[in-house]
């Protein structure tokens, strides 16, 4: 049963608010002892013309007695409502057992597709801790969007194209060693990118070399198309051995070059609806009435931009996908690209572009600078990410010497603890890299929420031979017992939030709460203590298999994984 439904519903009859107005104006009482549902009577002040609190009065008398509310109360000019404890655990606790792992989605995305592009690193770059926040926020987007029943596809757009091949392949042919490149692709394929730009200040005329190079590849010359190629595929191997260990998966790797033959057509659509202007030499959409710079679709050499590769990605996505949602999630310093382009296509009279998003987020910084792969200034994701599960192993080998799977419990705990750090605040926010605070095991962390999971999964392995499947939840109605249903019930709420915002945060948020709340339920609640009686011990074991079922479906929506025991 939806209890708030239940609630507003008698309203809207007791007053004749439309019920959809009821439904929004109930809210949650900032206090458990305001009640469990709060209605505030203000609005109907004007149409009933009565005080707030006499209309509260009068509705608290008229509410019919029984049933899901135990209780309702007039406090000022609010109505404030108390559920039957025991009808509303054995509401969410059946609900939980009966919908398993998809407790809390829902089919509001039937029949849509949602497209999330994310990550997206350069070719022959190294996949640094920077990429992390959009391979963080994508993934963990895809996994919300596929809870609420969208038809979700994740694509990597990647950075495979431009002058930097130039330079790479000038880069190559000066200083390469096909050796020592096969044996560390994108740390070798960096020194001589790094290599390039400090020789190029000292002769300029490297650079003329690179541009050289790249016209060829968009020429299709042999070698060099050969050797971007090579490069590509040596790229791929190693960002794929990240992602395996993140549990990051696409659907499409289509990236810039994919689409170099599909620019001339967007340039003849806008040329033909009269979108084109010239300036300075280039080809430019004047967006000036949306006070926003123009967008250049040519530069003066006619050669196409990143904005020219992007209108036509998103013309062939809506060809291709007939997409409801096209989410790009790609860093803040990108908004004004996004603002242009979206504007362009708004322009250009393609309705469908409503349905674009640019989801940003902040930059991760190193202390005191910037990062810079023409400078080498990187920190390897890949190296986080095995520092992490090193200090994780020696942590368990220090505290359970003979614990099991300390390999995979190593992975998945170290790997869990680094998500959670970019996952834990509004997604806006920068974060400074910080290997102490990246690795903090302790207070709002992954481990205290893996921890929770496997403190429950211990419980019920050691309640072997009790059924509690026809539990008694009357017998769980303690102050702490019913906090932590209510927590449980709130889960299809938050995945809602989350990505109505594009804030997995909020995911994040929730899941710490109710592992706050699971930790403090079974500290003040003994559950399998031989002086609890069998009937209460159900109940009890009833809300730990829930509070399981909940915590890892929540982490597996940032990405994290869970572990049997800890």
């Amino acid at each position: 049963m939806d209890f708030k439904a239940y609630v507003t519903d008698k309203i809207a009859e007791l007053t004749g608010l439309d019920r959809t107005a009821a439904s929004n104006a109930a809210e949650t009482p900032p206090d458990e002892k305001m009640g469990d549902l709060a209605f505030p009577c203000f609005p109907l002040a004007k149409v009933m013309r009565k005080a707030p609190a006499a209309i509260a009065a009068e509705l608290a008398e008229k509410f019919p007695a029984g049933g899901p509310v135990a209780k309702v109360e007039a406090a000022g000019g609010y109505l404030n409502f108390f559920f039957d404890r025991a009808e509303f655990a054995k509401d969410i606790i059946s609900g939980i057992n009966a919908a398993g792992e998809k407790w809390g989605s829902s089919g509001e995305g039937a029949g849509k597709t949602v497209l999330v592009e994310y990550s997206s690193p350069n070719i022959a770059k190294p996949f640094h801790i920077g990429h992390l926040f959009s391979t963080a926020v994508g993934n963990s987007l895809a996994r919300i969007y596929k809870h609420l029943g969208y038809n979700v596809q994740s694509l990597n757009h990647l950075g495979d194209w431009g002058t930097q091949f130039g330079k790479l392949i000038s880069a190559y042919k000066r200083w390469g060693d096909k050796a020592a490149i096969e044996k560390e692709p994108i740390k070798e394929l960096l020194r001589i990118y790094v290599k390039f730009h400090e020789e190029a200040e000292k002769d300029p005329s490297l650079d003329d070399e690179a541009r050289m190079y790249f016209k060829k590849l968009e020429d299709g010359d042999d070698e060099a198309t050969s050797l971007w190629k090579y490069f590509k595929d040596l790229s791929l191997v190693e960002f794929q051995r990240v992602y395996d260990m993140l549990g990051v998966k696409f659907d499409s790797y289509n990236g810039e070059a994919f689409y170099s033959d599909k620019m001339d057509e967007v340039v003849d659509i806008l040329r033909e609806k009269g979108l084109l202007t010239e300036s300075d030499g280039a080809q430019v959409v004047d967006l000036s009435e949306l006070n926003i710079p123009p967008c250049i679709i040519l530069k003066s050499d006619g050669a196409t931009i990143y904005a020219t590769r992007d209108i036509a990605a998103a013309l062939y996505r809506h060809r291709t996908y007939d997409f409801y949602k096209n989410i790009y999630v790609v860093g803040t310093p990108q908004a004004l690209h996004f603002k242009q382009i979206f504007a362009v296509m708004k322009k250009a009279g393609w309705d469908w572009s409503s349905g674009c998003t640019h989801v940003n987020f902040g930059l991760v910084k190193l202390p005191g600078k910037a990062m810079s792969t023409r400078h080498g200034d990187v920190v390897f994701l890949e190296d986080v990410l095995n520092e992490s599960i090193e200090k994780t192993r020696a942590i368990i080998e220090s505290s359970s010497p003979d614990a099991s799977d300390i390999d995979e419990k190593s992975k998945k705990i170290g790997i869990g603890a680094i998500l959670y750090t970019f996952l834990k605040n509004s997604r806006e926010k920068d974060i400074v890299f910080s290997w102490e605070s990246m690795l903090d095991f302790e207070g709002e962390s992954a481990p205290y929420c893996q921890y929770s999971y496997a403190r429950g999964r211990s419980i019920l392995r050691r309640a072997e031979g009790i059924d509690w499947s026809d539990a008694d939840m009357s017998l769980a109605a303690s102050d702490e017992e019913y906090s932590l249903v209510k927590q449980l019930g709130l889960y299809g709420d938050a995945v809602k939030a989350a990505a109505d915002k594009n804030e997995p945060f909020l995911v994040n948020r929730y899941v710490t709460n109710l592992a706050k709340l699971f930790n403090k339920f079974y500290n003040t609640n003994p559950i399998l203590k031989d002086d609890v009686d069998i009937e209460t011990k159900k109940a009890r074991l009833a809300i730990v298999d829930a509070a399981c079922t909940v915590i890892k479906s929540a982490l597996y929506m940032l990405g994290i994984e869970t572990v049997e025991s800890m």
